[in-house]
C-alpha cells in the first residue's frame, strides 16, 4: 500500500502591512519556500552577516521568498524595507515552515475560550 504524500515546499502568505515600492504600490501577497541546506549554509560566509550576525535574517528571506505581489523579484533591498511588522510575520513564517512543518498556531477565542488553530500564512479559506 503506498503511503506517498507530496511534499509541499511553497507556501502562499499575506502580510500585515505590505511592502511600499517606489511607486506607491502595496505588495501583500507571496510565496515563500522550504529552505534548503545551501540556502542556510552560504549566507555564514557573507560579509555583511560577519559584520552584522543579525542581517542573516535579511539573507535568509531574500533566497527563500520567491513572489511578493507584482515585483519582479525579492531582493535584500526589498527585505530590509520590510516594515517592522512584516519582517517579524516572515521570520516567524520562516521558522514555523522549516522548523515545525506547518504554518498553523493554536489560538484561544478571547471571548469564549474556545481554542482552535489559524493558519499564519493566510491562505486558508477566509483568510486576510
Amino acid at each position: 500500500m503506498s503511503t506517498d504524500v507530496a511534499l509541499r515546499t511553497e507556501y502562499p502568505f499575506t502580510l500585515p502591512r505590505g511592502y511600499v515600492d517606489e511607486e506607491g504600490r502595496v505588495h501583500r501577497e507571496g510565496v515563500i519556500r522550504l529552505a534548503t541546506g545551501r540556502d542556510e549554509i552560504l549566507p555564514q560566509t557573507d560579509p555583511r552577516v560577519r559584520q552584522n550576525p543579525a542581517y542573516l535574517t535579511i539573507i535568509l528571506l531574500e533566497r527563500t521568498v520567491t513572489k511578493l505581489g507584482t515585483l519582479p523579484g525579492v531582493d535584500t533591498f526589498v527585505v530590509e524595507n520590510l516594515f517592522a511588522s512584516d519582517l517579524a510575520f516572515l521570520q516567524d513564517l520562516y521558522r514555523r515552515i522549516n522548523g515545525e512543518g506547518h504554518t498553523e498556531a493554536a489560538v484561544s477565542c478571547p471571548s469564549c475560550g474556545h481554542d482552535f488553530a489559524v493558519d499564519v500564512a493566510g491562505d486558508a479559506p477566509g483568510g486576510s
